[in-house]
């Protein structure tokens, strides 16, 4: 049964969530930085467009990556020995965000609504969303953002303007996490794209298990500090 939320800071158990559509689990609610991270330190993460309510989801099976598991092309290997373009952490985060909803929104239309972008922005400015972006020269041609919980992290959304540019970024995330004692990445729900990294599927009690076990688990402080970031 889809639960209602109302005011009150609480979720039901994820395991409740329904098997068609998969993983929906509650409606309603807001997206105040205490009940994004409290669904998220659940195992829950908010999914719906402008013409739907506020959805909140736990679907089984989940998505991951584990960081060393990440299938690097010889092309993409080839491109990230030339050097062609820069990388950085956590200095555009907004900008990625915005672009990562401008090219859905042309495409196939997002889930990254006005309130979902200023709820994240919110979230990184309180040190909790994160940023990965990809430059050639000054342009912003790549990224992908998500949510930090201690060793495990959250990732969202990504978008490319040149190509393998959301690849280049995704390697850099997982060698840059992985260097500061990171362990795995939620992708949420599989697609071909992601398959195609060496994302896999776990069922849902075996992800919320190692969520529960990374989440305590400190992470390096420099992993989210602003600047460059080396492949």
């Amino acid at each position: 049964m889809l639960t209602l939320l109302d005011e009150h800071l609480w979720f039901p158990d994820p395991m409740l969530a329904l098997d068609e559509p998969n993983g929906l689990l509650a409606m309603g609610g807001d997206l105040s930085p205490e009940r994004l991270l409290l669904a998220y330190r659940m195992g829950i993460f908010p999914w719906f467009d402008q013409s739907q309510p506020l959805l909140w989801w736990s679907p089984d099976p989940r998505a991951v990556l584990e960081p060393a598991s990440l299938h690097v092309s010889r092309s993409l290997a080839k491109l990230a020995r030339q050097g062609r373009y820069r990388l950085t952490i956590n200095t555009a985060f907004e900008q990625v965000i915005g672009q990562c909803r401008q090219l859905r929104e042309r495409r196939e239309g997002t889930w990254i609504t006005p309130g979902i972008e200023k709820a994240y922005c919110r979230l990184h400015h309180q040190g909790q969303a994160h940023s990965i972006e990809v430059w050639q020269q000054d342009r912003l041609v790549a990224g992908l953002y998500g949510l930090g919980l201690g060793r495990l992290f959250c990732g969202e959304s990504m978008f490319h303007r040149v190509d393998n540019g959301s690849k280049l970024a995704m390697l850099g995330l997982c060698r840059h996490f992985a260097r500061h004692g990171g362990r795995l990445i939620d992708c949420q729900l599989p697609n071909p794209h992601l398959l195609s990294l060496g994302v896999t599927t776990w069922p849902r009690a075996r992800f919320l298990r190692k969520l529960k076990e990374l989440q305590q688990q400190p992470l390096a402080l420099s992993c989210w500090q602003p600047g460059e970031l080396t492949l």
